[in-house]
């Protein structure tokens, strides 16, 4: 894996384990068909996988499985560093309230948490939150998010919708057109990434 580019296109995508993850395959589809040069990555938590078939993706799509199986001695590469090398910026999309709260407290646990956790603060990460209602509303969830953005992190606001569980209110995750400009304008930005 090489590192950043300058023109800012390689992607790494990060699904967390919410039913809005049922999109990632919309969202990656929508971008290569914006900018057909793009390189994207996709790491998943093993939750994330059961909303959605990784492997009709064309696209690599990593998992904690991943990160040591190629790992044999103390030279090796590590995946999760790796992947911070590689990528331009990052978008976790979505973010359920788990792994939400595992970033804000420094915990990795799998590929995805430890590629944030590694991540270089100089380099744009956004994040989709998408969660039921409840847990949107819950106190915790404001602060976590502020934590997130003291980082630097940028959010792209959940939405007010019917969710998959039947509640209506807030939680749901952007509208993938919403997440795929904000990539874009990163990409497509004239100031330097790094």
């Amino acid at each position: 894996m090489s590192g950043p580019t300058v023109g800012g296109r390689k992607v790494l995508i990060g699904c967390t384990g919410s039913v809005a993850a049922i999109k990632v395959p919309i969202l990656v589809q929508e971008l290569v068909n914006i900018d057909d040069q793009l390189e994207i990555k996709v790491v998943a938590t093993e939750k994330a996988l059961n909303f959605f078939d990784h492997k009709s993706l064309q696209i690599p799509v990593l998992t904690e499985a991943d990160e040591w199986k190629d790992w044999k001695t103390v030279s090796d590469p590590i995946l999760h560093i790796e992947l911070r090398r590689w990528a331009d910026l990052m978008v976790i999309a979505p973010l359920d309230a788990n792994t939400l709260a595992k970033l804000t407290h420094g915990i990795c646990d799998n590929l995805l948490t430890c590629v944030v956790r590694a991540w270089d603060l100089k380099r744009p990460l956004l994040f989709a939150p998408a969660m039921n209602t409840h847990m949107w509303n819950h106190p915790l969830t404001s602060q976590q998010i502020d934590k997130l953005k003291s980082f630097g992190y940028k959010e792209i606001p959940c939405i007010r919708k019917k969710l998959a569980c039947g509640d209506d209110g807030f939680g749901a995750m952007a509208e993938v057109s919403t997440i795929v400009t904000k990539i874009m304008d990163i990409v497509h930005s004239t100031v330097p990434l790094t």
